[in-house]
């Protein structure tokens, strides 16, 4: 069996699983019906297995103290140990499969085979579901949307037909990555030697930029609020029903805003609300924004690996008005924009990559701890896909968070819907329902508010 060198970044997400977060990518796709078992190890096998290796690789620690981690082949690799099948019990809803997902949301991978699991689930009320786990080592959460993507299709004989070409599935997935461009559209060019030499006034402005980032990471605090606290082994997940992806677009329009700016003005005057409503005083809370760097014009490379920086975002969550949160929201977004921080991100995280397992842990602890959580805003597949014959109807992911960090926030857009989820930690924060229905909350009242305008 052949043993390859784990990448210094990925080795930072490899030892960082602890007791209060793991570094574990979570998946759901809730379907339309059944999915056939043999057609969809088929496309696991053609798709994921024979194009990524590293799926076929377990991980190995490092010799000596300051040896770093290796993945072994493990050859034949057996899919019984990946996939399993479970039925829910009766009635199949959203909160027996929420209680289902919480149950394993602190449950280690096991490191003896390659890191990736996925679950079965019937026994829903309306269709089925599967439940998709990932760790953090095998690449970055934008990289495996896009992995989990590549094994969909836009008809249900399309893992049948010959239609799919590996070469070719980027042009079917680049929506999965264009969030990032939305937060921070210059990374590619920044990180070019080319443009950083492009001249004095653009070296003076990205010099003093650095110096205001570098400020900005060092200098935030998480306050304490009814999401901050002292994070446990135990987990819970929530998400809405889906809504339709127009209501948020009028929304953008009639405020000179994009989906985005609403979305995540929305999520911060859910925080807001939950803060007031858990006894505390409504205060701007800190969140990371992942930010792809691979170039959308290209296939993912057979070696993934992690390649995404983090933003720092504070979102508007204290007093105000809904309308006046949107405009201060698409402010401080438009500010980030301009911004040089996902390099300067990038960078750090490449130099903490490198500075060995002894130091990995306190400094990501450290960052980590400036933020109340992750959030992740994906816009997925426009049209409907399928997935070894069966439709899609709707899907969820959720990246880690580290140290004490007790908020992930999944937003998702896919077939004119978007859909919200919490994952959340239970000795912080026990009722993240509340948070999910002040999100919608939250949106109504921006729509009453434009509505209210026009007439």
């Amino acid at each position: 069996m052949r043993d390859h060198r784990v990448n210094p970044v990925d080795a930072v997400w490899l030892n960082m699983d602890g007791p209060q977060n793991l570094m574990v990518i979570e998946s759901l796709m809730f379907l339309d019906g059944p999915v056939d078992r043999t057609r969809l190890e088929h496309v696991i096998r053609t798709r994921l297995l024979e194009l990524f290796p590293v799926f076929s690789r377990r991980p190995l620690p490092g010799r000596g103290k300051w040896g770093r981690p290796r993945w072994r082949d493990v050859g034949q690799l057996d899919l019984s140990q990946h996939i399993r099948e479970v039925r829910l019990p009766a009635p199949g809803d959203d909160a027996a499969l929420q209680d289902y997902v919480g149950r394993f949301l602190a449950t280690p991978l096991p490191r003896d085979r390659p890191l990736w699991d996925i679950h079965l689930i019937e026994g829903l009320a309306e269709g089925s579901a599967i439940y998709v786990r990932l760790h953090h080592a095998l690449a970055d959460g934008i990289a495996l949307t896009q992995v989990l993507f590549s094994l969909t299709d836009l008809s249900p004989e399309g893992d049948r037909d010959g239609s799919f070409h590996p070469d070719g599935r980027h042009h079917l997935l680049s929506e999965v990555v264009q969030a990032a461009r939305r937060v921070a559209p210059e990374v590619p060019q920044l990180l070019r030697p080319a443009r950083v030499r492009a001249g004095f006034r653009t070296g003076v402005r990205l010099g003093f930029s650095g110096v205001g980032v570098l400020k900005k990471l060092l200098f935030t605090r998480n306050p304490e609020s009814p999401v901050s606290g002292v994070a446990g082994p135990e987990k819970r997940a929530v998400w809405s029903e889906p809504m339709q992806l127009q209501r948020v677009k009028d929304i953008a329009a009639h405020a000179d805003a994009t989906v985005n700016d609403v979305l995540v003005s929305a999520l911060a005057g859910a925080l807001a609300r939950y803060q007031v409503e858990h006894g505390g005083r409504a205060v701007d809370l800190a969140t990371m924004i992942p930010v792809n760097l691979r170039p959308l014009n290209v296939p993912l490379p057979r070696e993934l690996g992690n390649r995404f920086a983090l933003v720092l975002l504070s979102l508007p969550s204290g007093p105000g008005a809904p309308l006046a949160r949107l405009a201060e929201t698409k402010r401080r977004m438009d500010v980030i924009k301009a911004s040089p921080e996902p390099a300067i991100t990038f960078t750090l995280i490449q130099a903490i990559g490198w500075l060995g397992n002894r130091l990995n842990r306190p400094l990501v602890t450290f960052f980590a701890g400036k933020v109340a959580g992750v959030t992740t805003n994906v816009p997925g597949p426009r049209e409907p896909r399928y997935l070894a014959g069966t439709r899609i109807s709707g899907l969820l992911g959720w990246v880690p968070g580290s140290g004490q960090q007790a908020l992930g926030t999944c937003i998702i857009t896919y077939a004119g819907t978007v859909r919200i989820g919490f994952k959340t930690d239970t000795a912080v924060i026990a009722d993240p329902e509340r948070i999910l229905a002040a999100f919608h909350a939250e949106i109504e009242t921006l729509e009453a508010a434009f509505v209210a305008a026009a007439s």
